[in-house]
C-alpha cells in the first residue's frame, strides 16, 4: 500500500507523523464533493466507482475517505 499523506489531524485514520491509516482511499473530484455518499470509505468497499473523471489538477480533487474522530 502507498504512503498516503494527510494534515487533517481530527479524521480517524489521521496517524503519526501525518499517515493515513485507513486501508482504503477514495478521492473524488471537487464538482462531486457536496455528493451524499452515506458511507464511509476506508475499510468498506461499497463506493461509486462507476463514473471517471478527469482533474487538471489536485486542487481539482478531494478525499471521501475522511471520517472525524469520536470525541
Amino acid at each position: 500500500m502507498p504512503i498516503v499523506k494527510c494534515s487533517v489531524s481530527n479524521c480517524s485514520y489521521w496517524g503519526e507523523d501525518n499517515n493515513c491509516i485507513a486501508d482504503l482511499i477514495m478521492v473524488e473530484i471537487d464538482k462531486h464533493s457536496k455528493k451524499d455518499l452515506k458511507t464511509e470509505f476506508a475499510g468498506e468497499f461499497e463506493y461509486d466507482s462507476r463514473h471517471q473523471d478527469a482533474a487538471n489538477s489536485s486542487a481539482q480533487t478531494c478525499c471521501h475517505t475522511f471520517k472525524p474522530k469520536q470525541a
